[in-house]
């Protein structure tokens, strides 16, 4: 099927994203405008210790209106890549950093509103190396055996949606450990 985008044009430009309002001719001809949220794109850590516990961090969401608890994340800075976006945000959001790296996939977030594409990895081999956090960022570190954490993510306790894919994702790579 051929989708033509006729025009885009930014209608909002924010600290995080831009809103860009998009023509798109359909493969009938018809068209229909629609808004896009335009994101650099993110990475999730999915950060294991000697211990077998994952490393989550619970902070505040306002789209949530709550703390959540999820996976380290952030991200990409202009230029950076996935790998290098992740070793940063480990270390500035669990003062930790990884001796052993395995990109387990990647995913959009929302691609019917949403250019967002996240890349997750695992992160073994933990060693201490603390980054300064962002200003914004209020985030209280939180140890959880693996177990312990696929019961919780199993039973709603998690409700973080990348936090729950990357799960799923380190799931094969973590069962035998």
């Amino acid at each position: 099927m051929d989708f033509e985008e006729i025009e885009r044009e930014v209608s909002y430009q924010g600290r995080a994203f831009d809103v860009n309002r998009v023509h798109l001719k359909f493969p009938d001809s018809h068209t229909r405008i629609y808004d896009l949220v335009v994101h650099p794109g993110a990475v999730v850590i999915v950060p294991l210790d000697d211990e077998g516990n994952l490393l989550f961090v619970r902070q505040y969401r306002l789209g949530a209106s709550q703390e959540l608890l999820e996976l380290p994340a952030g991200v990409l800075e202009p230029g950076e890549t996935p790998e290098t976006a992740a070793r940063r945000e480990i270390r500035e959001e669990t003062g930790m950093a990884a001796n052993q790296w395995t990109r387990l996939g990647e995913m959009y977030i929302a691609p019917g509103y949403c250019t967002e594409h996240q890349y997750i990895y695992l992160a073994r081999g933990l060693i201490s190396a603390p980054l300064q956090a962002d200003s914004d960022e209020y985030l209280h570190l939180q140890k959880i055996l693996l177990e312990k954490a696929y019961q919780m993510a199993r039973e709603g306790s998690i409700q973080d949606a990348k936090t729950l894919a990357a799960l799923l994702l380190a799931e094969r790579y973590l069962q035998n450990r």
